[in-house]
C-alpha cells in the first residue's frame, strides 16, 4: 500500500516513515522543512503539488501541523491557513486522486478546557463521549480539521478516521513549575499514568487505524497509554494520586524511592483509550507499569523509536524560559 505522509520531518511523522515499510506499506514523506525521510519538501496548502504527490497513492497519514508551541509564535490566521486550509487541500485533492483512507492525526487538546475540572471536582473522566470546549487556536483548529474529515467521510468514498494523540514528544515541560519540581523522567513517567503515549505506540495506532478505516469508514479515538484508574478513582486523584497509585502498583514507594521520584500532588484528568483497543485492535506496549519496569531495570523508559527519532523542537531557534514562549 502507497501511503503519503504528511510532516515527515517531525516526531510522528519520521517515526511513521521509519516504521511503515516494515509493516508492508511503501510511505512518502512530505514536510515544509528538509528531512531524512522527507522526499518532498513543499506545503500541504499548494494545491498543484499535493494533486502530483497524491497520485497513485492509497491512503494518506496526515500529521504535518502547526501545534501548541507555535501558538505564541504564529498568527492564529497561521493555523487557520495550515491546519484547517491545508487539511481541506488534502482532503479534496485525496478524494479527487481515489485515496481509499484518509487518518488525520489530531490531539487530545481538542478537549479544550474540558481536561480542567474545578478546583473541587474529581479528576475527568476523558473519553471519546466528552465534548470539547475551545482553549486556544491550536484546539480550535485541529476540532475544525475533524469535523472536515467526518464530512468527507460522510460525502465521499473516502474512509477518515481521526486519532486524538496525546504527548509523545521528548522535549521538557513547557510548565516552569513541573520543569523545577521533578527531573524529566520522572515527569514523563507519572504521564504514562494518565495523558502520555509512547511514539511506538502512536505508530502502531496509526498501522491500526489504516487497516480498520475501510470497514469503519468514520470514527474519532482517543490514542493514549492504557491507564490503570478507573472511574471510583476520580475524587481521589485530584487529592492523593500516589495513594491511588499503591492500589495498583504496591511497590511503586520503594522503586521511586531509589530513584528520588515523586508523584504529582492531583491528576486532573484521565485519557480512556477504550475504544481503540476495542473498534482498532490497537495493543499498545507502553504504560506506567511497563515504564516502571524499565526504570526498575535502570533502563530509559519508552521505546527505541521514540530514542532513535529523538528530540526535535519546534522553532528554529530556542528560548531562555523553557522549550518555547508561552502565550
Amino acid at each position: 500500500m502507497r501511503v503519503l505522509v504528511t510532516g515527515s520531518s517531525g516526531h510522528l511523522g519520521e517515526a511513521l516513515m521509519r516504521a511503515l515499510p516494515d509493516l508492508g506499506y511503501t510511505p512518502f514523506g512530505l514536510d515544509i522543512l528538509p528531512g531524512a525521510f522527507t522526499h518532498h519538501v513543499g506545503s500541504i496548502c499548494d494545491r498543484a503539488s499535493v494533486r502530483d504527490l497524491l497520485a497513485g497513492n492509497d491512503a494518506v497519514l496526515h500529521a504535518a501541523t502547526l501545534h501548541k508551541p507555535h501558538v505564541a509564535t504564529h498568527s492564529k490566521q497561521d493555523f487557520i491557513d495550515v491546519n484547517v486550509s491545508g487539511t481541506l487541500t488534502l482532503l479534496e485533492e485525496a478524494a479527487r486522486a481515489g485515496v481509499t483512507r484518509f487518518i488525520f492525526s489530531s490531539t487530545t487538546s481538542a478537549f479544550g478546557a474540558a481536561l480542567t475540572p474545578a478546583p473541587d471536582a474529581p479528576a475527568a473522566w476523558i473519553d471519546e463521549d466528552v465534548k470539547g470546549v475551545p482553549k486556544n487556536i491550536y484546539g480550535a483548529t485541529k476540532t475544525a480539521a475533524e469535523d472536515l474529515c467526518t464530512l468527507f467521510a460522510r460525502t465521499t468514498e473516502m474512509a477518515c478516521l481521526v486519532l486524538r494523540l496525546s504527548r509523545f514528544f521528548p522535549e521538557e515541560d513547557d510548565n516552569a513549575a513541573t520543569r523545577t519540581a521533578f527531573q524529566d523522567a520522572n515527569a514523563k513517567a507519572n504521564e504514562f499514568l494518565y495523558r502520555r503515549v509512547d511514539l511506538e505506540d502512536a505508530v502502531t495506532a496509526h498501522h491500526a487505524a489504516l487497516q480498520h478505516a475501510p470497514g469503519l469508514r468514520q470514527g474519532t479515538f482517543i490514542i493514549s497509554a492504557t491507564t490503570p484508574f478507573e472511574p471510583g478513582d476520580l475524587s481521589d486523584l485530584r487529592r492523593d494520586p500516589v495513594g491511588v497509585v499503591r492500589r495498583y502498583l504496591p511497590d511503586i514507594d520503594e522503586v521511586y524511592g531509589k530513584l528520588g521520584f515523586r508523584m504529582f500532588s492531583e491528576i486532573e484528568r484521565v485519557y480512556v483509550n477504550a475504544l481503540a483497543r476495542h473498534r482498532l485492535g490497537w495493543q499498545p506496549r507502553y504504560d506506567f507499569k511497563t515504564v516502571v519496569r524499565q526504570l526498575s531495570d535502570g533502563a530509559p523508559i519508552g521505546s527505541d523509536l521514540a530514542r532513535v527519532v529523538g528530540s526535535k523542537g519546534y522553532h528554529a531557534q530556542s528560548f531562555e524560559d523553557g522549550p518555547y514562549p508561552l502565550a
